[in-house]
């Protein structure tokens, strides 16, 4: 993707507001680090945190360099149907409350995915895991890139460096200070990112040439708050398919992710676990408007000033460009501070995570299972190490894509993909007490073939073109799980029938 260009480097005042925060964070994290030299403290912080801060980090977790680029990208470009995906963060945040966050803190298991085994066997364990070892490493990958996209125009240094100090820097501070480090991070940088966000809503509305009103002609004009088609077709991106996309994505975020079941233990009680859940996902939904705000407000404002956009910007370069051009010294530095901060929480929880499910369901269920205190806490940092690294790597890889998509779109469509279905999996295993291990094994099969033909079906050549998908590449997600769980069900009944 070709980046706009800046027009100067950064100022020295910015300069300086970054280096404090990153100095600050890291600082922070590393304060941790006696805490966690032991695996349980490492993991879940001794379970004995309060609820308002998991929360926070819960937010600060959900609220990547990802969504505060992409969505204004996404509103830039289109209009608020992607907003359309935070209206299902309620009934997703309630489903969850009631059903699963008792589940694993009865369970008391530190994996999401343990319990599988148990149910389904050694495979039903490994394929969630190596699915959601995937799907983290790709975020990983799409988080720094983000970043980098934002930096470069500013500092006038390359994409690659960037990624790799970014990534150096975070996989540091959560080698150290374990998920403990991670959560208090997050709770300073959650305060961070809605600071930022802030500021920039202000300086949009008070950038308008007419004043603020302009802005909200300018997006009416254009139909620029539409939250898309209420029609029925499943082949567009509706309101409904984006609603029920978001459903099913945030119930397998909220109910069967890693990175928040960990958080879910951390808190020190039920009760404080269930309050850390609907925090995090209520901030979520008004920041989220907010960050499409600011991709319409963009819109409006280089349509009331088209000088100043260099022709050909794509929508991800917009956001970028505005800092890097229109912020006045200091408040540039504070809006590059809030897309790190939103970075850095988000791949630092990935890295925790991922190394967690890597020592309790690969490295001690089929390595060492005796393994000890030193050999496991050798296993956090070691594959700690590995994720920062080969997500650093994947960064550097998304640098070179070129399509026309935002990144929101890419991202969605791989958090698809790379799900495998698994909360169909784990819904048949809560739900279908007559499913066994081989029903179960035939849902998935179906399920990974119903993905892999939405996927690929669309590549078809013209002559193939009625074997190509009907359905909009949102509903991959929604498929592959109906799959799993409904053949995993149906195949049960029949086979205890």
């Amino acid at each position: 993707m070709n980046l706009p260009p800046a027009d100067a480097r950064l100022p020295w005042l910015d300069l300086g507001v970054i280096l404090v925060y990153l100095g600050g964070v890291v600082a922070l994290g590393c304060g941790f680090v006696r805490r966690s030299r032991h695996a349980e403290g490492f993991m879940v912080a001794g379970r004995s945190l309060p609820g308002w801060a998991v929360g926070l980090s819960i937010f600060g977790t959900y609220l990547s360099s990802i969504s505060f680029l992409a969505c204004p990208a996404q509103s830039y470009k289109t209009n608020w149907n992607p907003f359309v995906f935070s209206l299902s963060l309620p009934l997703a945040a309630w489903l969850a409350v009631r059903w699963f966050v008792p589940f694993y803190r009865r369970g008391g298991a530190i994996s999401a995915y343990e319990h599988l085994e148990s149910r389904f066997g050694p495979w039903a364990r490994t394929y969630a895991v190596v699915c959601y070892l995937l799907t983290q490493l790709a975020r990983v990958g799409v988080i720094l890139y983000l970043v980098a996209l934002v930096l470069a125009p500013l500092t006038g240094y390359p994409v690659w460096s960037i990624i790799v100090v970014t990534g150096v820097v975070v996989t540091l501070y959560t080698l150290l200070g374990g998920i403990e480090a991670v959560i208090w991070t997050d709770v300073v940088q959650s305060i961070v990112l809605v600071t930022g966000a802030l500021a920039c809503v202000g300086l949009l509305l008070c950038d308008m040439p007419e004043g603020p009103g302009q802005l909200f002609r300018v997006a009416m004009d254009h139909d620029k708050f539409s939250l898309g088609s209420f029609g029925g077709s499943l082949a567009d991106a509706t309101f409904w398919v984006v609603l029920l996309y978001g459903l099913f994505i945030n119930l397998q975020n909220f109910g069967i992710d890693q990175n928040y079941v960990q958080r879910y233990l951390a808190a020190k009680s039920d009760r404080e676990a269930a309050k850390s859940l609907w925090l995090g996902a209520m901030l979520y939904l008004p920041l989220s408007a907010m960050l499409f705000f600011i991709g319409t407000a963009l819109f409006a404002f280089y349509r009331a000033r088209p000088e100043l956009l260099p022709p050909g910007t794509p929508p991800d370069g917009v956001f970028p460009h505005f800092l890097a051009t229109q912020m006045p010294p200091g408040m540039m530095g504070l809006l590059v501070a809030a897309i790190l901060a939103a970075a850095m929480s988000t791949m630092s929880t990935s890295l925790n995570s991922s190394a967690t499910v890597s020592l309790c369901d690969l490295y001690q269920r089929y390595v060492r299972p005796a393994a000890g205190p030193r050999e496991a806490m050798r296993v956090l940092y070691g594959t700690t190490l590995a994720f920062g690294l080969v997500g650093t790597l994947a960064a550097l890889a998304l640098a070179r894509y070129g399509k026309e998509d935002t990144v929101l779109d890419v991202w969605w469509m791989l958090a698809s993909i790379l799900s495998g279905g698994m909360l169909g999996l784990f819904l048949l295993g809560l739900v279908a007490r007559r499913a066994d291990n081989a029903a179960a094994a035939i849902g998935v099969l179906i399920g990974v073939l119903a993905i892999v033909w939405m996927t690929v079906s669309p590549l078809l050549p013209e002559e193939w073109a009625y074997l190509r998908s009907p359905f909009h590449k949102f509903l991959i997600i929604v498929m592959g799980t109906l799959a799993i769980f409904l053949v995993g069900l149906l195949a049960g009944c029949r086979r205890r029938g």
